[in-house]
């Protein structure tokens, strides 16, 4: 993509946050969380100028049914994909409500935040995350807490998910919330399957600097991002909620290998083993994709 080409794109991303933002705010105002199409509006026009096509696949919840949803993480771009299927929002580390555009772009996807450095952040995030569920939204846990290089699971982290026992004391009616396992995969670039090797080019992890990131993505060509809704977990009262997370882990897990199948990429990577039999990963396990 030429200098000229990404410039007008990026121009055209401006305009579209220009139009929609301003509104979205005052809806945010008045009408709360049902204030949900700009997000949605803003996420598809970044996948139209940039070439980006979601595909979906398996059953989400039903429009309006509380779900909080535990996915795998891979990119920056996931937050994008995702965004644009339905209205919901994301819960993120605290570090990103400083970052110039990034942080506008979150506060208009309700993002609620968690700072991982103060003792007791996890209570109160799960009581915010309780809440909306409870109001019937969906919320959005990356359950790994990081992202990963695209090659291997990393293993779930079952803290935040205590977030649905929340939301059943919040709505003494409710007998359970919906655990709605989401595996998000790149399985395409230009038209063909990418391989094990190229997936490392498309994640976003560890110390990476996000604007080359950005600008690699751009300079690559257009993407497939596919997203398979596993089945999903009841989650009641007397539910484990590390049973729960592993299951939702073992559902995830099986998605990204029936992708990496379906695209011929099945080998195992280099320096990984499998996982256990049972449904948890222990230690440092991961489990090859």
């Amino acid at each position: 993509m030429s200098r000229f080409g990404i410039a007008w794109r990026v121009a055209a991303l401006a305009f579209a946050f220009a139009v929609l933002g301003p509104p979205h705010w005052l809806a945010l105002r008045f009408l709360g969380r049902r204030a949900t199409l700009a997000p949605i509006l803003f996420h598809r026009v970044f996948l139209r100028l940039f070439s980006v096509r979601v595909t979906q696949s398996g059953t989400p919840p039903a429009s309006g049914e509380a779900a909080l949803v535990l996915a795998n993480h891979v990119s920056w771009l996931d937050i994008v994909a995702i965004g644009s299927l339905r209205p919901l929002s994301f819960v993120a580390k605290s570090e990103i409500a400083g970052w110039p555009v990034i942080s506008a772009l979150a506060a208009l996807q309700r993002t609620i935040y968690i700072d991982r450095q103060r003792r007791g952040a996890t209570a109160a995030v799960s009581t915010a995350i309780g809440h909306r569920l409870a109001e019937g939204e969906l919320v959005v846990l990356f359950a790994e807490g990081t992202t990963g290089d695209g090659t291997r699971l990393l293993p779930f982290r079952s803290s935040l998910v205590g977030a649905a026992r929340a939301a059943l004391q919040a709505e003494a009616g409710r007998g359970r919330v919906r655990l709605q396992p989401l595996a998000i995969t790149y399985p395409r670039r230009n038209g063909l399957p990418v391989t094990r090797a190229e997936r490392v080019d498309i994640a976003w992890y560890g110390d990476m600097e996000l604007a080359p990131h950005v600008a690699a993505f751009v300079q690559g060509g257009p993407i497939d991002v596919h997203v398979v809704w596993g089945a999903p977990i009841a989650f009641e009262a007397s539910t484990d909620r590390k049973a729960a997370t592993a299951a939702a882990e073992a559902e995830v897990r099986a998605a990204l290998r029936g992708v990496g199948a379906a695209t011929g990429d099945n080998a195992p990577a280099p320096g990984t083993r499998p996982a256990s039999s049972d449904l948890g990963l222990r230690g440092a396990e991961v489990a090859p994709i």
